[in-house]
């Protein structure tokens, strides 16, 4: 019974996919925007909107003219998503496996899709790169996560492990970004900053000031924060520009080039408090989104030639209004907002500051920043837990037996919101678009068929799967009859190819190659991926060193 139900699946979701957002007229339009509210389920919304309506009396959000429908966001092989299969298959239009980034998955046997096990490991081209490469579009990320890390990596990068940074993040450097905004500076190595210096690229770390005021023509790289950036409820503003100011930044400076651009801007740090189960974390996170929805809105209107496709790449943690033995129909919004709304810092700011609060002072500094009186076993409670350090797996947030979760448990028992994970959840997620002439996915759509929708709203010519075969071949077929060899004993791999007194040394992870010493632009990444002890180089790249 369970072999034959894993023979009928795979044909049902292809079928139904393409069944369910059939192939209809697109207007193609100039300029692209992706929004991601990572790890957003529909309660979060809906907690938003009351929670925005309560505070600033404010009845909608953004986004909400623009709702068409929801997407489902399975993994190759798995209903729940991981953020990196997710956004890579919006990105490449195939579904993948946990950690993947804009990679093929194996065949495992348990796929939901069908496979091709030749392709196992194989970097796929993205939309972002086909916007550069295809059209001369400018191209940018604006996120409050570090830069490498697996949303805006998909866009930008490939790689089997989301979390080696060391080969993620120089792709995205020599993937030619013309706006990178958001966190992650300590990632930054030398080799970066040279490629920086040679192709023009500004990059400014934890200047705001900088920021605000650069108004160039050039790539702009605006890094703040080691790594990911405060949640927008415990952010410096003086230090840190809020999400909504990146994307107008992003917006100004990408618009100046007469192709056209493609931006993906993603709302990071939803995705982190709903792990944590921290549900002012998560309303503020999104309504944080909302505000660079908004500003994207405002832009598309007024420049006639945008499109913009809203959309979580997948829920996180069940977020409920109302839980067991809390809230029912007869709670008034005071009731299931009025605690929540007290809460002045997010739960794993307020255990950092109480961290170093003296025992005395700590129901008075509680109450300053949540509202709330503490019994004396609360602070029995809180001053008996062990010293706060953020858990190494941020995923793992809700279970870690440390002073936030006392204070996640304390002030959630206090709020009717319910969660029934720390961990990722396979529902659908919202769908909202913008077309200036009406051209938007509606109703039930799968994640493959946004990559569709993706690539005609863009007018792409060339499909992905072209792309990926121009850029991304074999370097066993592409150097056919040459004299090759890996080296992978250094800091990157290097391949090395010889032919009579020419030598072209090619670098991993990098577009520059070296034809006797001399730089080659190569238009594109190089990816190694050691499982197959495979470089994957451009299909003509004999042609572009001329060798």
């Amino acid at each position: 019974m369970v072999k034959r139900s894993l023979l009928i699946i795979p044909l049902f979701f292809c079928l139904f996919s393409l069944r369910g957002q059939p192939d209809k007229a697109v207007k193609p339009v100039r300029n692209l925007i992706v929004m991601i509210p990572d790890g957003t389920s529909i309660g979060v919304v809906s907690a938003a909107r009351w929670y925005q309506m309560y505070n600033r009396h404010i009845d909608r959000l953004n986004l909400d003219p623009w709702l068409c429908g929801t997407v489902s966001t399975f993994c190759a092989a798995a209903p729940i998503g991981d953020s990196a299969p997710t956004t890579s298959c919006y990105m490449t239009g195939i579904p993948s496996k946990e950690g993947f980034v804009s990679t093929y998955p194996p065949v495992t046997g348990r796929e939901i899709i069908p496979l091709d096990a030749s392709m196992a490991y194989q970097p796929l081209a993205t939309v972002l790169e086909a916007a550069r490469i295809l059209q001369n579009k400018a191209t940018g990320l604006v996120v409050t996560c570090e830069f490498c890390h697996a949303t805006p990596a998909d866009c930008a990068a490939h790689c089997y492990q989301r979390g080696n940074y060391k080969f993620v993040a120089p792709q995205m450097v020599y993937n030619d970004l013309d706006v990178m905004f958001g966190g992650g500076s300590s990632i930054i190595t030398q080799d970066m900053q040279d490629y920086f210096k040679a192709n023009g690229t500004t990059l400014i770390r934890d200047d705001i000031r900088q920021f605000n005021s650069y108004s160039g023509d050039g790539k702009l790289w605006a890094l703040f924060g080691k790594m990911e950036h405060p949640y927008d409820l415990d952010r410096d503003t003086a230090a840190i520009p809020s999400l909504e100011a990146m994307t107008r930044k992003a917006l100004a400076l990408l618009s100046k080039n007469p192709n056209g651009f493609f931006l993906m801007v993603e709302g990071s740090n939803v995705d982190r408090a709903a792990h944590a189960n921290d549900p002012v974390g998560c309303i503020t996170e999104f309504l944080a989104f909302d505000r660079a929805v908004g500003a994207a809105v405002e832009f598309a209107v007024e420049n006639g030639e945008t499109a913009i496709v809203i959309l979580p790449d997948h829920g996180n943690s069940g977020f409920t209004i109302g839980r067991r033995g809390c809230g029912n129909s007869s709670s008034t919004v005071e009731d299931l907002f009025g605690a929540v709304s007290q809460y002045k810092k997010t739960y794993g700011a307020i255990a950092d500051i109480l961290r170093t609060t003296p025992a005395g002072q700590v129901a008075g500094v509680f109450k300053q920043y949540t509202g709330v009186d503490l019994s004396g076993e609360e602070r029995k409670n809180l001053l008996a837990s062990k010293d706060y350090s953020h858990p190494g797996d941020y995923t793992q947030a809700s279970d870690a037996k440390d002073l936030r979760t006392n204070v996640m448990n304390l002030l959630n028992a206090r709020t009717c919101f319910g969660f029934t994970s720390g961990s990722h959840t396979g529902e659908e997620v919202f769908l909202a678009a913008f077309h200036p002439a009406g051209d938007v996915p509606m109703g039930f759509t799968a994640n493959v068929d946004i990559n569709r929708y993706l690539c005609r709203v863009m007018g792409l010519t060339v499909s992905l799967p072209e792309l990926t075969a121009k850029i991304f071949a074999r370097h066993t077929d592409v150097l056919k009859g040459y004299d090759c060899s890996i080296d992978v004993k250094g800091e990157f791999p290097v391949l090395t190819v010889r032919k009579g007194k020419n030598t072209l040394v090619a670098r991993a992870f990098s577009s520059v190659a070296y034809l006797n010493g001399k730089p080659v632009n190569l238009g594109s990444v190089t990816v190694y991926v050691d499982k197959t002890d495979t470089f994957y180089l451009p299909s003509d790249l004999l042609k572009k060193v001329q060798m």
